[in-house]
């Protein structure tokens, strides 16, 4: 099932520092994500400067659980970027669904 994840950065001193120091564990376990088809798609939030204040992914797991578990493993969780993180069931309209073949209609054997 597709999920949306909405995670923005914590407001402390320090935190954009934390995730640049952090950022390539994240991105490595992105592409880890990536190969094993869990995470879709990406991108950061920027703030009203232009600087990354949080992140917006597109992720396919089974369970809420399974995205739990993740979250719990995440370096900008681990190390205090990410301060609040909101998931969401994701529904693809049809027009969309060519960027996530596995969600696209199969054709019937009698189609």
């Amino acid at each position: 099932m597709l999920y949306v994840v909405i995670a923005h950065d914590g407001t402390s001193p320090g935190t954009f520092e934390r995730r640049m120091s952090v950022r390539p564990a994240h991105m490595a376990n992105g592409e880890k994500m990536m190969s094993d088809g869990s995470f879709l798609f990406g991108g950061a939030i920027l703030d009203g400067a232009g600087k990354m204040a949080g992140g917006v992914l597109v992720v396919d797991f089974e369970t809420r659980a399974e995205i739990d578990e993740w979250l719990t493993n995440e370096p900008y969780i681990l190390n205090k970027v990410w301060e609040r993180v909101e998931v969401h069931p994701f529904l693809v309209p049809p027009q969309f669904l060519g960027l996530f073949p596995k969600y696209q209609e199969q054709p019937t054997a009698a189609g």
